[in-house]
């Protein structure tokens, strides 16, 4: 477990639902269930919070011994459609609360990374809606993702509530590490997603060779590199022996190798 800076608990591992659909969530979350996780790690862009949901509360767990992460779309950069989406996320997961909330991405995804206009004041209507639904308890923690430093800058200069969370692409061959030091040190826990690089480093021969190097697979090398680095990792998988891999990384990189690592290109 990870504790961030409001003293809220988060698994370090969690499972990711980007592109599982709304029809495979429900048995996705089972299986989950079965092989360990504790997290799973929604959006409004997935289109699979409804059975997500469903699920949850089929599965008759406390909620409180599960960790729910959604995400405000995209395109909601005002405080009203901002709130309004909120308020959608928690009628369509049937919960009292989410556990995580993000704002998905600092510019529309059609723009993303390429906007010359920023979204700074937009992003931070979209911040006030979430700050007000954390400091009602309808949301445990507040964050952002996919957000650069000037991102970060931006709602830290102007914000009630600090965001808890940046949640960025991570993996060998994706480290950028001014920007994990950046949210580090201002008590921003930084979560991996991607972090086998959507199915690519499993493809990558010297990441190959130092899995060989530690007799472990390539996905867990893959997992022990961003854990080493202090974050949340989201591996995404709906292959039951895969989670039950994922969930049980023992492997510890010795530091030289893991500047080697941090020092990879794609």
């Amino acid at each position: 477990e990870f504790e961030l800076s409001n003293g809220v608990k988060i698994p370090t591992i969690g499972l990711g639902t980007w592109l599982i659909s709304n029809d495979q969530i429900y048995d996705a979350f089972n299986l989950g269930i079965k092989a360990g996780y504790t997290h799973f790690d929604s959006a409004q862009g997935y289109g699979n919070e409804e059975n997500l949901g469903k699920a949850l509360n089929d599965s008759g767990i406390a909620r409180e011994k599960i960790f729910i992460t959604s995400k405000v779309r995209d395109i909601h950069k005002s405080y009203e459609s901002a709130k309004a989406s909120i308020e959608e996320s928690l009628r369509k997961l049937n919960t009292p609360y989410i556990d995580l909330m993000l704002i998905h991405c600092p510019q529309p995804w059609d723009i993303y990374p390429n906007s010359e206009y920023k979204y700074y004041k937009e992003n931070l209507e979209a911040w006030r809606a979430l700050e007000e639904f954390y400091l009602a308890g309808k949301i445990k923690a507040i964050g952002v993702s996919n957000f650069s430093i000037d991102d970060c800058e931006n709602i830290l200069k102007n914000c009630k509530v600090k965001p808890h969370v940046n949640q960025i692409p991570l993996y060998i061959g994706c480290t950028n590490m001014p920007l994990i030091e950046y949210c580090q040190k201002n008590g921003i826990c930084v979560e991996a997603y991607s972090p086998i690089a959507h199915g690519r480093a499993l493809k990558n021969d010297v990441i190959k060779g130092y899995a060989e190097k530690y007799g472990c697979s390539i996905a867990e090398l893959c997992l022990a590199y961003t854990l080493q680095l202090n974050t949340v990792t989201l591996p995404k998988t709906l292959n039951y022996d895969h989670m039950v891999e994922n969930l049980n990384v023992s492997v510890v990189i010795f530091e030289e190798d893991m500047e080697f690592l941090k020092k990879i290109e794609e």
